[in-house]
């Protein structure tokens, strides 16, 4: 990370599809060595998997799992005297939505199976049921915090 400036906030384009921000986001993550089309070919495929299972919209069910797995507190690295201490601070909106992203993929990614279409639906599915691996990361992250409570006194 660059110690000069902080790096400007770049706005994310809807996607093409759904005209959505949130899709987008999820495709850029998706995305592994530039492969976008491979992305959107598995993020549009996990959206009509979720529509056909549960007879929802697939992006009210995207955004009810990121809001279910965005952590409202976490806990930072702070060195004071020599002595590192975890340190609970709240998470903005954005880092929030960002991590809960990450952690769903994460939690995708390590299910047993074949498909990423079809890990990615479950664990979509399964965060906005409030389980699953992104829900257990959060739930850890939380308890992590409330454990260091004690250095509160040291946010910056």
């Amino acid at each position: 990370m660059s110690r000069r400036r902080r790096a400007k906030k770049r706005i994310v384009s809807p996607d093409p599809t759904y005209d959505s921000r949130l899709i987008h986001m999820l495709v850029n993550r998706v995305m592994k060595d530039g492969k976008k089309t491979l992305a959107y070919k598995i993020v549009y495929q996990t959206m009509d998997l979720i529509a056909l299972k549960t007879e929802q919209d697939p992006i009210e069910v995207l955004g009810q799992a990121i809001l279910n797995a965005k952590p409202l507190i976490e806990v930072k690295a702070r060195r004071i005297g020599g002595s590192a201490y975890q340190v609970p601070l709240e998470v903005n909106v954005e880092r929030g939505t960002v991590l809960a992203l990450q952690w769903i993929l994460l939690a995708a990614r390590n299910r047993s199976g074949r498909s990423t279409v079809l890990k990615l639906t479950n664990e979509l599915m399964d965060a906005a049921n409030k389980t699953g691996g992104a829900i257990k990361r959060r739930d850890e992250v939380y308890r992590m915090a409330e454990a260091n409570k004690a250095f509160a006194k040291f946010r910056f």
